[in-house]
Order: structure tokens, then sequence, then C-alpha cells
């Protein structure tokens, strides 16, 4: 590792340490030259994820822009901010393991979809009426309605609730 201060490629690592959730490895190092320390970061490098857009324009996965639309649709529901980078990161470590390496934006709103739906019902809908571009009150009922019926089919049995005395 060349030193920022004198360019001297020798150096020894003083603290080797996980960050950005272990997705990376931080490491203090003195160059062996001036004495001087500095910080490096080690992480994988990953393939770029190819978006195919709904008009067949093709883009570098950006998950700034998939937090964006998600802070602005969980604006005033509770949600913390850091959950919701969360779920970016999830659903980005989910595309890097796929063996293709594009993926439509239909299937990104629809793991986006699946996460809020257990997190917020109010964000859920506000998410899904952007994303699948609702042209009136019929596509917000279908949703709900929807909505409803997979926490139906998620609640727990009454029988699983009774308690043995």
């Amino acid at each position: 590792m060349q030193c920022p201060s004198c360019q001297h490629t020798d150096s020894r690592v003083l603290e080797s340490r996980a960050a950005d959730s272990g997705r990376s490895v931080r490491r203090r190092r003195e160059c062996l030259n001036c004495d001087f320390r500095f910080t490096t970061y080690e992480r994988v490098e990953t393939v770029p994820i190819t978006v195919i857009k709904r008009n067949g324009n093709r883009e570098t996965f950006n998950p700034g822009k998939l937090l964006h639309g998600l802070l602005r649709a969980c604006e005033k529901t509770g949600l913390e901010p850091a959950k919701l980078e969360t779920v970016v990161e999830e659903i980005e470590l989910q595309l890097q393991q796929r063996n293709s390496r594009e993926v439509s934006s239909n299937e990104i709103g629809e793991l986006v979809l699946e996460r809020l739906s257990v997190m917020s019902e109010v964000a859920y809908v506000r998410f899904a009426s952007v994303y699948r571009q609702f042209q009136g009150i019929s596509d917000f009922v279908a949703t709900l309605e929807g909505l409803g019926r997979k926490k139906v089919h998620k609640a727990p049995r009454p029988e699983a609730l009774a308690t043995v005395g």
C-alpha cells in the first residue's frame, strides 16, 4: 500500500477491524519510511448490476436512488431511515448473489414491496402507488384488498395462540 505522505510502498498494519456492517475491513497502517499513519479500506469488488427499466433503457443499479424512493414513500410513517438503509442493503446483497447481472425494475419493486408489507402498510401503499403507476381509486382499493389477504394468510391460527395450562 502506497503511503499518501511520501509514496513509499512499505507499510505495516497496526489494527484491522470489520467496517460497513462486515462488508469491508478497515486497516490502520504506518509507513515504514516516514512513520505517517493512514487508514485503508478493503472490500469485495462486485460486478455492477444492470437495471432494465420499463421503457427498455438500461442503467447501473443505484442504491442511493432506491433509498431516496423509499424515504419519500415512508415520510411521516414512523419508519426510521436506518431501517430503510438496511432494506436497501439487503436488496442489493440479494441482487449481487444472483447469477444474472441484469434485473428488471419490476423485480426490484416487488422485493421492496415484500419488505414494506411487514414494516408499514401505509408505506407499502404509497410505494406501490408510484411503482405500479396507480391511475385511480380502484388501483388503491385492489392493492389494499391484496394486502389484507396477505395479512389474513400470515396471521397465526387461533389454536396456535392457546396457552398450555
